[in-house]
């Protein structure tokens, strides 16, 4: 499984929201410019994430964009299924009409790692990201 560019720069958008002082909304532009993306692909990638409620946005010159719901209730997962869809590695696990299903001697595998995986994406949420984040921007590196 590889996440694409969408799930990574829209797991880094909402955590740089995140991390912004309570209240506090900024522009797409900021954003942008602090995560290292182009400010019409931050674009297209928050139109899922308004439509999921994981963001919401403020028009107007002193317009911007906040996370829709507290950081606490926004996992990793909501994020990146937003932005790339399911998390099935397969695409067997999403059709109930494989034609060897019954014998395939692999489904079970990949079923356990999705499940897997979506336990370990729904465990973190923005609110655990960002103190990690605190916490790494705090810590005094000595060589």
């Amino acid at each position: 499984m590889r996440i694409s560019t969408k799930g990574r720069y829209s797991l880094e958008a909402l955590l740089y929201m995140t991390l912004l002082p309570k209240g506090e909304f900024t522009s797409t532009r900021a954003i942008a410019e602090n995560i290292g993306v182009s400010k019409g692909y931050l674009e297209q990638l928050f139109i899922p994430l308004r439509e999921k409620g994981i963001i919401q946005g403020v028009r107007g010159p002193q317009g911007g964009y906040f996370p829709g719901k507290d950081p606490k209730e926004i996992r990793v997962g909501d994020i990146l299924r937003a932005v790339e869809g399911s998390l099935e590695l397969v695409d067997c696990l999403l059709s109930r009409e494989c034609p060897v299903k019954d014998a395939c001697r692999s489904v079970h595998t990949w079923g356990e790692l999705y499940r897997e995986i979506s336990d370990c994406v729904d465990s973190i949420s923005l609110e655990d990201l960002a103190a990690a984040y605190e916490k790494m921007d705090q810590a005094e590196y000595t060589i």
